[in-house]
């Protein structure tokens, strides 16, 4: 498994549905990306003048993150984004 350092986060993002709530399919193209993901892993927290700041995500949230943000890491098979915690706008509940 990715164990991420710092205050980097691994998160699988959730697919998107591919039909709107009134039946219409969409197409790929008129799909936008999805931004819900899943927590994978979280790292130890990020070091600021010898303190550990705590992680406000925790393994299996389901978080917003920013559209554009991470780096794209494909792993035993797997699709994954390694974010910093700062790019998880929120956590749904």
């Amino acid at each position: 498994m990715l164990k991420p350092l710092s205050d980097r986060v691994v998160i699988k993002m959730i697919e998107s549905e591919e039909t709107t709530k009134s039946g219409i399919i969409l197409t790929s193209s008129a799909q936008e990306k999805p931004q819900i993901a899943e927590v994978v892993e979280v790292g130890p927290g990020l070091e600021v003048d010898g303190k550990l700041e705590k992680m406000l995500v925790k393994k299996g949230d389901k978080v917003v993150v920013n559209k554009y943000a991470g780096t794209e890491v494909k792993y035993e098979g797997e699709d994954y984004i390694i974010v910093k915690q700062d790019d998880i706008l929120a956590i749904a509940e």
